[in-house]
C-alpha cells in the first residue's frame, strides 16, 4: 500500500504548476509594463461633442408677431428666426425723420441769414456815408446862415431850421453807426447759430439712424448657419432685450472637449493626431489636437479650491483638450452637442518638454 502511494506521487506531473507561474509572472510583466513603459497612445472617455453656440435674444422689447422656425430646424445665416411688432418702430422712425426735415430747414434759414448779414453791414454802412455827407452840406449851409444872420442878410428862421437839420442829421448819424455795429455783431451771432442747427441736424440724423436700426431689430436673424435648440419664444409672448429665444448651434463647427489628466499631456501638443470613437453610433471619426488649454478645469471654478489652509490632498487634475475634427467626414453630420466619445492621441512620444527648451533659447539668442 505504501509502494503505491509512493508511486503515484512520483508520476504526479508538474507542468500545470510551471504553466500558472509562466501566466503569473506574464499578468505581472504587462501590469508593470502598462504602469512604467511610456504609452505612445493616450485616451480617455471623459469627452463630449461640444461647440460655441449663439443664445439668439432681441434687442429690443416688443410682442413677438411670428415665429417662424421650429425646434430642430435647419437654418441658413441671415434667415428670419421671429419677428417683433414694429408698429411703434415705424411711428418713431417717422417722427424722426419729420424732425429732420423741420430742422434741415431751419439749417438753410439760419445759413441763408449767415450770408445775407455782410450785405446788411454794407447797406448800414451806406447809410452811414451818406448821412455824413448830408450833415457836412447842413453844417455848410448853417455857418453861411450864421454869418447872413449876424450882418443882417439872411433872416434867422433859415438859420434855425438848418440848425435844427444838422441836429437831425447828428442824430441820425449816430443811430446809423449804432446800426452798423448791431450788424457787424450779428455777424459771430448767426454764425454761431448756423453751427448749433447743424450740430442738431447732426443729432437729428443719429436719431434717424437709431430709429432704423430698431425697426430692423424687429426681425429677429440667425447670425450663421446652424441648428434650432432650445426654444422657448411662443407667439404672442411680450419679450424684453436679452430674453432667450432659441439657441442655433454651428453644426459644421462641432468640436471635441477631452478632459485628459495632466500626465496624459507629457507628451502631447497641437497637430497630433486623434482617433475619436462615437459611442452613440459605434463609429469613429479623425481629428485632430487644437490646443491645449491654459488652466484646468477647477482654475476657472466659481469657487476655486483653497490648498492654503488645513489638510492637502494631492489631487491629479484634468485639463480640456479642444480636438477639432479633420473635415470631409460623411459620418461628421451625425454628431450633436453634448454627445459622449472617446478619444485616442497618437503621441508619437513627442518630446514636449525639450522642444520647449529650444525654443526659449532660440528666442533668447534672438534677444
Amino acid at each position: 500500500m505504501n509502494h503505491a502511494d509512493s508511486d503515484q506521487k512520483k508520476t504526479t506531473p508538474k507542468w500545470p504548476f510551471f504553466l500558472a507561474g509562466v501566466v503569473v509572472v506574464i499578468f505581472v510583466a504587462v501590469v508593470l509594463g502598462i504602469i512604467f513603459i511610456p504609452s505612445a497612445d493616450v485616451s480617455t472617455d471623459d469627452a463630449y461633442v461640444t461647440a460655441h453656440y449663439a443664445t439668439i435674444a432681441p434687442r429690443i422689447p416688443g410682442q413677438i408677431v411670428s415665429v417662424n422656425v421650429d425646434d430642430n430646424q435647419v437654418v441658413k445665416s441671415g434667415q428670419i428666426l421671429a419677428t417683433l411688432d414694429d408698429r411703434d418702430y415705424s411711428t418713431a422712425l417717422e417722427q424722426a425723420r419729420a424732425t429732420l426735415a423741420h430742422d434741415e430747414a431751419l439749417v438753410l434759414d439760419a445759413a441763408a441769414a449767415e450770408t445775407r448779414q455782410p450785405a446788411l453791414v454794407l447797406q448800414t454802412q451806406a447809410a452811414v456815408a451818406r448821412l455824413r455827407s448830408e450833415l457836412v452840406f447842413a453844417q455848410e449851409n448853417l455857418q453861411r446862415y450864421r454869418d447872413l444872420a449876424r450882418t443882417g442878410a439872411g433872416s434867422t428862421e433859415m438859420h434855425q431850421h438848418y440848425a435844427a437839420q444838422v441836429g437831425e442829421l447828428q442824430a441820425a448819424l449816430q443811430g446809423a453807426e449804432a446800426d452798423v455795429q448791431a450788424t457787424q455783431d450779428q455777424i459771430p451771432i448767426l454764425k454761431a447759430r448756423h453751427d448749433a442747427a447743424e450740430q442738431t441736424l447732426a443729432v437729428d440724423r443719429a436719431r434717424v439712424h437709431q430709429a432704423e436700426l430698431n425697426l430692423s431689430y424687429t426681425r429677429i436673424i440667425a447670425p450663421f448657419d446652424g441648428m434650432v435648440g432650445e426654444r422657448s419664444v411662443q407667439l404672442g409672448n411680450y419679450v424684453g432685450p436679452g430674453a432667450a429665444l432659441m439657441a442655433v448651434v454651428p453644426m459644421n463647427e462641432l468640436w471635441i472637449e477631452a478632459n485628459y489628466r495632466e500626465l496624459a499631456l507629457r507628451n502631447m501638443k497641437p497637430g497630433q493626431s486623434v482617433k475619436i470613437h462615437v459611442d452613440a453610433y459605434n463609429i469613429d471619426l479623425k481629428g485632430v489636437v487644437d490646443s491645449v488649454p491654459p488652466a484646468s478645469g477647477a482654475a476657472f471654478a466659481p469657487l476655486a479650491p483653497e490648498n492654503a489652509t488645513g489638510n492637502f490632498t494631492k489631487i491629479v487634475q484634468r485639463l480640456p483638450v479642444k480636438i477639432t475634427l479633420v473635415p470631409g467626414q460623411k459620418e461628421a453630420g451625425l454628431l450633436r452637442m453634448g454627445l459622449s466619445v472617446e478619444t485616442t492621441v497618437h503621441t508619437g512620444l513627442a518630446d514636449v518638454v525639450g522642444a520647449q527648451k529650444i525654443t526659449q533659447v532660440g528666442s533668447v539668442t534672438a534677444k
